[in-house]
């Protein structure tokens, strides 16, 4: 059994939270760039270019990438082998707050969501996932959320009888949406599972390489048919009309009951904000 101290935890999170929120991860910024290559529209062109500038300002002078340093989301998957010194979330939660006071970050978290909405005053708690896998490591991302991508996010219980059809017709009427997201986006679909479910999976695709597909050959597919489809919408770079719209789409799905089709959508805007780490 190996031994790992909260403190250590503590410490990554900090540093995964400033990095997050500094430097835009890579395969974002390569797409970004290549995407250059797509667009016609002399406007959205001009965001690109200014996207990519932030971006090298944001990480040279290590300063927030966008102001709205959101929410975090720490996705936690724990090896059975590894025997945790202290409380986890407790840990995760201070690492989340030495980040955000120290790293000046906007603290964007409100107490109670409907009657007083006061700030909590240190960005947590932070919205944690933990998955337990085989092995003796802890694997740690941390996907900082800002208010436009989660405000344009949709779960919806789509009849069963819709079939892939009706899962499309959703998708591509959340994407219409997508220009209150600073896109060009990254579009996460959860498909399956359960209601309280399947916006998690939606949210853990957007933590893959933009570089891959779907390992079912049928959702990978879909996934390229559902690019293609949202670019022509012509909503493009910050919404201000062109062909680059999304990035990428990711898909994922897992088993669900007879009588459910569960779907749900979310973005991540082109600033897809993560980091990760392995202890």
């Amino acid at each position: 059994m190996r031994e790992i101290s909260s403190l250590e935890i503590t410490r990554v999170i900090k540093d995964l939270c400033l990095q997050a929120n500094r430097v835009l991860r890579p395969d974002a910024l390569e797409a970004i760039k290549k995407s250059l290559g797509f667009e016609v529209s002399p406007t959205g062109i001009e965001v690109i270019e200014q996207i990519i500038k932030n971006a090298g300002l944001a990480a040279s002078k290590q300063l927030p990438i966008c102001q709205d340093t959101g929410y975090v989301s720490v996705f936690v998957e724990l090896g059975q082998g590894i025997s945790l010194q202290g409380d986890l979330t407790l840990a995760i939660n201070k690492g989340v707050k030495e980040a955000y006071d120290e790293g000046y970050l906007r603290k964007s978290l409100v107490a109670c969501p409907i009657f007083e909405r006061k700030n909590t005053g240190d960005n947590i708690p932070a919205f944690i996932t933990v998955d337990i896998v085989p092995g003796d490591r802890i694997k740690i991302v941390v996907m900082p959320k800002g208010g436009g991508t989660e405000n344009a996010s949709q779960m919806r219980m789509l009849p069963v009888s819709g079939g892939v059809g009706a899962v499309k017709e959703f998708v591509l009427k959340v994407a219409e949406g997508a220009a209150k997201s600073c896109p060009p986006v990254i579009v996460g679909v959860g498909i399956g599972a359960s209601f309280d479910k399947v916006g998690l999976l939606a949210k853990k695709a957007l933590l893959r390489p933009l570089g891959d597909s779907n390992p079912n050959p049928e959702f990978a597919a879909l996934e390229d048919e559902l690019l293609e489809r949202i670019n022509k919408l012509g909503i493009g770079p910050a919404g201000l009309g062109g062909r680059v719209t999304a990035l990428a789409v990711k898909i994922e799905a897992a088993p669900t009951h007879i009588a459910c089709l569960p779907a749900a959508v979310t973005f991540n805007c082109h600033a897809a904000r993560q980091a990760e780490a392995i202890i």
